[in-house]
This record gives structure tokens, sequence and C-alpha cells, in this order.
């Protein structure tokens, strides 16, 4: 049973008009993972693993496959807005899927947190910029945008994916005839342990591309359209990262990029020379701001269905009423985001504080999808995307696994991030025993 739904009627006010079409659906998914993730994640890596990382590129690729799956195909049977929300809610447990879409508050904000963090490091490269100032600065510009609306954010989102690629062709292209074979040493040198530690740091890099099935009622034609966008997403994001971080890694060695604050860019002089800081920095600036802009547009979504469900306070789930924006719930999400300005800045710390919630988010999509196919046979036989029944539940038990896999791994490079995580559960548990009963 749900816990104090709205009202049918504010339900169908509060519904998000379709804007944003396939190359919107392939940038917010892509322009989530490629380059911010690539900026900030190698030298936590390099430090942990050596040329290990190109390994556990590899291993953390593996488990995005059948989260990649799952979504698609549930985007193809039922897309809505603030999914990961919306499906562990209905096919699973309303409680369950509060509490998934409640950690991922922590994990929101931690993610957009180390984005700012990255960005700082980059930008201090070039200019003595204050870092609490900028970071406010930064994020707040990301919220402004949202709230003219979807379509204004989708063609943001576009305009600053190309000038990314552009940098980072150009890096691959002048660095790969430099790259020293020698540099890349033996992957298994610091041993499988240290490789697989690796692993929940690098799933960092494929986190977000499925991102537009949290815009899922704003996609036009979404059941066809976020499979599509989702597949051309994988395939564009895996071909960027084997590149830049092979040529990375062959440029400067791995004892380079763990030493240090900004590795692309570090890596980048030697090829590129005094053009290294203006591309580079420039790069890392537009990597960011896009990531930011997809994530405060994720964020906001499943703030917005958790007002529309009644799980969290109604307001949440209203729409400006000329841009169709959740403006209440990108308020909240914006102050989330300030406060979580006071969180550790250790890159390995707010990392992992992102993994956890997001691969638990994970689980709980892959349990929904083999409870719809249980349960729901009708909606499972309209989905655009014809997979048999057994290659879902198949494809949702695998991710399960993985997601579970991943998050204890994690334990092993830092334990407290978990113990935040914990923490965090307790008080959302709290937050809904006491509201229910006061209901």
């Amino acid at each position: 049973m749900t816990m104090n739904p709205i009202s049918t009627e504010a339900a169908e006010s509060a519904r998000l008009e379709p804007r944003v079409g396939l190359l919107g659906v392939v940038m917010f998914g892509a322009g989530t993972a490629i380059g911010v993730s690539i900026l900030s994640v190698l030298g936590p890596a390099a430090k942990v693993a050596g040329s290990g990382l190109l390994v556990a590129m590899v291993l953390a690729a593996l488990p995005m496959l059948p989260f990649a799956l799952v979504y698609a195909y549930l985007s193809s049977a039922l897309p809505k807005s603030g999914a990961s929300y919306e499906w562990p809610a209905r096919f699973v447990h309303p409680l369950f899927g509060f509490m998934i879409a409640w950690l991922r508050i922590l994990g929101s904000v931690g993610v957009i947190v180390t984005l700012a963090t990255v960005l700082v490091n980059y930008l201090r490269m070039v200019w003595p910029v204050p870092e609490l100032a900028t970071k406010a600065v930064v994020i707040t510009a990301l919220f402004g945008i949202n709230l003219l609306g979807i379509r204004v954010a989708a063609q943001a989102q576009t305009v600053m994916m190309v000038f990314l690629l552009a940098a980072m062709g150009l890096f691959c292209v002048t660095g790969v005839g430099k790259v020293d074979l020698a540099q890349l040493g033996d992957p298994l040198a610091a041993g499988w342990p240290a490789v697989l530690a690796a692993v929940p740091l690098m799933i960092t890099l494929f986190l977000g591309i499925e991102s537009a099935t949290e815009i899922g009622e704003e996609v036009r034609d979404a059941r066809k359209t976020i499979p599509r966008g989702i597949a051309l997403a994988v395939a564009l994001t895996a071909c960027v990262y084997a590149c830049v971080a092979t040529v990375a890694l062959g440029l400067i060695g791995p004892a380079a990029l763990g030493a240090s604050a900004a590795p692309l860019l570090e890596a980048a002089r030697g090829p590129l020379g005094q053009l290294a800081e203006p591309l580079i920095v420039g790069a890392a600036v537009f990597a960011v701001l896009k990531t930011l802009n997809a994530l405060v547009m994720i964020f906001s979504r499943y703030l917005f269905a958790m007002g529309r469900g009644g799980v969290l306070p109604a307001p949440l789930g209203r729409l400006h009423p000329v841009k169709n924006s959740p403006t209440v719930a990108l308020a909240v999400a914006w102050l989330a985001s300030m406060a979580g300005l006071l969180l550790p800045s250790n890159l390995v710390f707010l990392l992992l504080a992102v993994n956890i919630p997001t691969m638990l988010k994970y689980l709980g999509s892959c349990l929904a999808a083999i409870r719809l196919v249980k349960h729901h046979p009708e909606l499972h036989r309209s989905a655009q995307l014809g997979l048999s029944a057994t290659s879902v539940r198949i494809a949702g038990w695998i991710g399960i696994v993985a997601a579970a896999a991943i998050i204890v791994a994690g334990l092993k490079a830092d334990a407290r991030p978990y113990l935040l995580v914990v923490g965090w559960g307790v008080v959302g548990l709290g937050y809904w025993f006491a509201r229910r009963r006061s209901r």
C-alpha cells in the first residue's frame, strides 16, 4: 500500500511535458559519465591498483551491461520521471522505493560536491580561486539553468558535450604517438586484491549512462527513444574511456597519476605543451558543468516524484506553470547541495559515498524488473524492447549480485562512507514511520 499519495487531480496537474529527443537522451547519458569521472578517478584508482586500473576499468564496465539492459527494458515498458523511485515503489514496495530514493539524496549531494571539488582542483592549476565560494557559485548556476526548463537544460548539455569530445579527441590523437609501453607496466603487479578494490572507484566512469530514464515523461516517444539512447551512450562512453585512460597511463605511468590532483592535466603536458592547461582545464570545466547539469535534473526529478507520490511533502510535486520545471524540488535539492559542501573533500570518501546509494539504486531497479515480469505480464508484453521474461530475470539477478558485490568490495578502500550511509538510512526510516503515524 502507498503512504499518503497525493490526489489524482494533483497528480494529473503535475504532469511533465515531453520535450527531449534521442540526441538529448544520449547527451544526458554519455554526458553524465564521459569526462568528469576520467578527470577525477584516474588518480585515486592508480594509487590503489597502479596499472591495474585498466583491468579494474574492464571489470567495472561488466556490471553496467545488465544494469543498462534493465533500465532500457523498464523504460520501454513504463517510462517515468523519477524512475529510480517510481519503479521500486510500484513493483517492490513503497517503503523500499522510498529508502532507495532517500539514500540517493545523500549520494546526489555527494556526487555534486565531488564534481565541484574536481572543478576547483583544475581551476587552481590556472587561477587561485577560493574553494568554497567557487563551489557554491557553480552549483547555484547549474540549478538556475534547470529552473529555465528541460529544453534549455538539454540544449546546454549538448553544446558542452560537443566541446568535451573535441578536447578528449585532441588529447588522444596528440598523445598516442608518445605513449611509452614501459609506463603501462604489469597491470597485475599490485595483485588482484588491489585491482578489485579499485573497481568500486572505476565504476564511477560508467555511472549515469541511464540518466535519461529519470526524465522518462519528458522524452518524446520514450518507450523507443530511451532504450536506443542508452545503447548509444554505452558505446560512446566505453570508446572514449578506453582511449583516454590508456593514453594517460602510457604517457606518465601509474605513480605520477596517483600522485596528481589533476592527473589528466599532468598526462597532457607532454603531447600538448602550453596548450595542455587551457585545453584540459577548459574540458574539465565543461565536463563538470554538463555532468552537474544532468545530476541536478536527476536529483530534482526523484524529489519531485516522491512529492507527487506523497512520501515527501506535497509541494515537492508541484511544477512551474510556464517552464514546467519542478521549482520546489529544485530549491530543496539546491539547499541540500549547499549543506553538502560541509562534507570531507577527500575524493575516495566522496566517491564511495556516491557509489553505495547508486549501487542500491541499480539493485532496486533490477529487482523491480524481476517483479514486473512476474506480477505484471500485461506491462511486460507491452514493452517496446522485446526481451523474453527469462532474459529480464537473468539480467536482473546478475545486476543484483553485481551491485551487492561492488558495495562489499568498497569496504576495503574506506569504511567511513558506509557508516554515513547507514546513519542516513536510519534517519530515513525514522521519517517514514513518523510521517505514517502522524497521518
